[in-house]
């Protein structure tokens, strides 16, 4: 029975901005831009796993964080911090989503996301959907 892992891909924030409003063409698909990540694609079917999702994300500046308020005020008393993180280098810049047959896979893939730092797995809570 395969389980589904994610990888969260944790480094320095990248210059999104650069790829939005391209017009799509041959040489800037996907697998030309990231010519990496079209590998690891390639890497894990090879493993015999399977990216079931993944995305990368938009630059930090098109985010934030929240602590929600408690209880029936979760919006009302909500903190609200914009962009950009003072108390850390690295972001949350994209992630992958994999079924794999067993841990010792996850963490074979785990290795093989392309990254100029750090890959957080996690496997993913079944909730029957």
């Amino acid at each position: 029975m395969a389980d589904t892992y994610v990888f969260i891909i944790r480094e320095e924030d990248w210059d999104s901005d650069q790829y939005l409003g391209m017009p799509p063409s041959d040489a800037d698909s996907a697998e030309s831009m990231f010519p990496a990540h079209a590998a690891f694609a390639v890497a894990v079917e090879k493993l015999g796993a399977k990216i079931v999702g993944g995305n990368a994300l938009q630059n930090h500046k098109h985010g934030g964080s929240v602590v929600p308020g408690q209880g029936d005020r979760a919006v009302q008393d909500a903190v609200y911090t914009d962009a950009s993180y003072a108390d850390t280098s690295e972001v949350i810049t994209g992630f992958y989503m994999v079924e794999v047959e067993d841990e010792d896979q996850a963490r074979t893939v785990a290795a093989m996301v392309p990254t100029g730092n750090r890959i957080e797995w996690r496997k993913v809570f079944p909730t029957g959907s």
